[in-house]
C-alpha cells in the first residue's frame, strides 16, 4: 500500500464554497452561536468534567431564575482575546466506502471552521490533511500552505477515497512522514503541540493500538472522533489519556460540526486581560474564557454601561415556582441518571427556599410522566434534596408531548402548590427526539405565559427545542454536543439576571451571584 500523491498548492484565487468571506491573516474567529442553556445527557466527556461545567451552567441558570422580574444590566463580556498556541496540527480522515459523498462534505466543513479559528502561519499553527481508506493520501503537508486562506480553499478540494478503512497505516503515515521535519513538522519542544485528530466512522481493517502507543509517545497528542456505528474500543485505543477529553461520539456525520467549539476552544490560549489591566471596569474585573466582564462590590450593582457600578438601598429576590421536566428515557443511563439528581440538588443548594420565595417541583418522564414531588410539599432545601436522591430512574421511551402537557394540567395548578401571580418557569431536558407531538402542548405553555427553557445534549432534536423554548428563542434554548463548552456558555447566563428599572433591587442577586461563582470556583478546583 503506496500512498498516493499530494495535491499541490493552488493559484491565488477567489473565495468561494465553504470559506465565502475569509478573515485577514491572523484575525481570530471569535464568532459563536447565541445560545443559553444545556443539558445532561453525558455522550461524551468525563463524570468530574460534566459535574465541574453542567453544575456552573445550571447554577447560573438558577440565578437567573431567583432574580425574574428585578434589577438592572448584570456583569457584561467587555473583551475578548483568544490565541491559539503554535501547534502542528494533522487531521487524519476516513474516506472509506462507508462514507458517502454528502457526509465527506461533512468533514470538510468540519475540519474548515477548526481551522477559521486558528492562527495560521509558519510561526503559529500549521494544518495538514491525511486522507485515508484502503490507501492513504496525503492531500497536503504541514508546509504546504502557510495561510488561512489556502487552508480553506485546499480543504474545499479534497475528495473521498471510497474503498477500504487502514486506520493504523494512516496514523503509521502520520509518524513517519506526516510530522516529519521534511514535511514542516517543528522539532518536538514545549513551545509548540502536536496535535492529531483522527475522524472515523467504521471497524478498521488493520491494527491501532501499537501504532498509536507510538505517536503518543512520539509526542503526539491525538484526539479521537466516532461516527455511527464506529467501535468504540478501536477509539480508545487510538486516543490519548484522558478518555473522556479526547474520544467524542456523534450519531452522524449532519452533527459532526458541533464539535467545531470544543476544538477551538482546547487551541484557545487565553490572555488574562484583567491582569495585564487591560480593562475598563470601575470596581473590580474577572476574567472569563477568552474574554473578561465587569462586577460591582457588595452593595452596588453594575450599571446598564456594563463597566460602571451605582449604589443599592437594599431590596429581596423574586417569588418563584420553578419546575424541573427531566427526561428519564433509557438513552440517559443508570449511572447518568445519578449525575442528574446530584445536578438537581447542587441548584437547590444555590436556592432561597421558602413559602414566600422559590419552590421547586420534580417530573420526571419516559413513555409515561410521574410527578416526583409538585411545588411547594417540602419547604426546605434538605428535605427537596433528599426527595431528590430517592427518586427512582424510569428508563424507557422519551414522551416530551405528554410530559409538556402533565407540566401544562397539573405541575403549575393551583392543586399542585402554584402560588397565583408567581412567575412559572419550566425546564426541559432531553437527550433525543420525542416519539409524540410535540408543537400543541409547547405552544399552550408559552400562551400561559410559562417561561419555557429547552435544553438539549447529543442526540437531541434541535427544531423541538426551539418549539419548546419561549421568545426570544436565542435565550430560552440550547444545544451542546460536548460539555466542555458548557462552561462558557453558562456565564453568558449571568447576563439576563437584571431585566427592571430599579437597579437597587438587585443587592440579594449580587451575593447570590458571589455565591454561585464561589462554588465554580470550587468545582473546578
Amino acid at each position: 500500500l503506496v500512498p498516493l500523491p499530494s495535491v499541490p498548492p493552488p493559484a491565488p484565487h477567489t473565495c468561494q464554497g465553504l470559506a465565502p468571506c475569509l478573515p485577514e491573516e491572523g484575525q481570530v474567529n471569535t464568532s459563536g452561536p447565541r445560545l443559553l442553556l444545556a443539558t445532561l445527557h453525558p455522550a461524551s466527556g468525563s463524570s468530574a468534567a460534566m459535574d465541574r461545567i453542567v453544575s456552573a451552567l445550571l447554577l447560573s441558570l438558577l440565578l437567573l431564575l431567583q432574580s425574574y422580574g428585578v434589577c438592572g444590566a448584570p456583569p457584561q463580556p467587555r473583551g475578548t482575546l483568544c490565541r491559539t498556541k503554535p501547534t502542528d496540527l494533522v487531521f487524519i480522515i476516513d474516506s472509506s466506502r462507508s462514507v458517502r459523498p454528502n457526509e465527506f462534505e461533512k468533514i470538510k466543513v468540519f475540519m474548515s471552521q477548526v481551522i477559521e479559528g486558528l492562527d495560521v502561519g509558519p510561526n503559529s499553527t500549521r494544518v495538514g490533511v491525511i486522507n485515508y481508506a484502503s490507501a492513504v493520501k496525503n492531500e497536503f503537508s504541514l508546509k504546504t500552505y502557510q495561510t488561512k486562506a489556502g487552508l480553506l480553499q485546499a480543504v474545499q478540494r479534497i475528495e473521498p477515497l471510497s474503498t477500504g478503512t487502514m486506520t493504523g497505516l494512516a496514523i503509521q503515515f502520520a509518524i513517519s512522514r506526516a510530522f516529519s521535519d521534511s514535511e514542516g513538522a517543528r522539532v518536538r519542544s514545549p513551545n509548540f503541540n502536536k496535535v492529531a485528530i483522527v475522524v472515523t466512522d467504521g471497524r478498521p481493517q488493520d491494527g491501532v493500538q501499537d501504532v498509536s502507543a507510538r505517536a503518543r509517545a512520539a509526542g503526539i497528542e491525538i484526539f479521537a472522533i466516532g461516527v455511527g456505528r464506529v467501535d468504540m474500543h478501536t477509539l480508545r485505543q487510538i486516543a490519548s489519556q484522558p478518555l473522556d477529553d479526547h474520544v467524542d461520539y456523534v450519531e452522524s456525520y449532519s452533527v459532526i460540526e458541533k464539535l467545531t467549539h470544543k476544538f477551538q476552544e482546547a487551541f484557545c490560549v487565553v490572555s488574562d486581560l484583567c491582569a495585564t489591566g487591560d480593562h475598563d471596569c470601575e470596581h473590580t474585573c474577572i476574567s472569563i474564557p477568552g474574554a473578561y466582564k465587569c462586577a460591582c462590590k457588595e452593595g452596588f450593582t453594575l450599571n446598564r454601561d456594563g463597566k460602571t457600578c451605582s449604589a443599592c438601598s437594599g431590596g429581596s429576590g423574586s417569588a418563584l415556582d420553578l419546575v424541573f421536566l427531566i427526561d428519564g428515557s433509557k438513552s440517559v443511563r443508570p449511572e447518568n441518571f445519578e449525575l442528574v439528581k446530584k445536578f438537581i440538588n447542587q441548584i437547590v443548594d444555590s436556592l432561597e427556599v421558602s413559602e414566600k420565595q422559590a419552590q421547586v417541583g420534580l417530573v420526571q418522564y419516559s413513555s409515561s410522566v410521574r410527578q416526583e414531588f409538585p411545588l411547594g410539599q417540602f419547604k426546605n432545601k434538605k428535605d427537596i434534596k433528599a426527595a431528590v436522591k430517592k427518586m427512582a430512574y424510569m428508563e424507557k421511551g422519551t414522551m416530551t408531548g405528554q410530559a409538556l402537557k402533565y407540566l401544562i394540567d397539573s405541575s403549575f395548578s393551583i392543586i399542585n402548590g402554584a402560588r397565583p401571580g408567581v412567575p412559572k418557569v419550566g425546564i426541559v431536558f432531553t437527550d433525543g427526539r420525542s416519539q409524540d407531538y410535540i408543537t400543541d402542548a409547547a405552544k399552550k405553555a408559552k400562551d400561559l405565559g410559562f417561561r419555557m427553557f429547552a435544553v438539549g445534549v447529543g442526540n437531541a432534536v434541535e427544531d423541538e427545542l426551539r418549539e419548546i423554548a419561549s421568545e426570544p428563542v436565542a435565550e430560552h434554548y440550547f444545544y451542546t454536543a460536548d460539555f466542555r463548552t458548557i462552561s462558557k456558555i453558562g456565564k453568558k447566563l449571568q447576563m439576563k439576571i437584571c431585566v427592571e428599572e430599579d437597579p437597587c433591587e438587585c443587592k440579594s442577586i449580587v451575593k447570590f451571584q458571589t455565591k454561585v461563582e464561589d462554588l465554580i470556583n470550587s468545582l473546578q478546583q
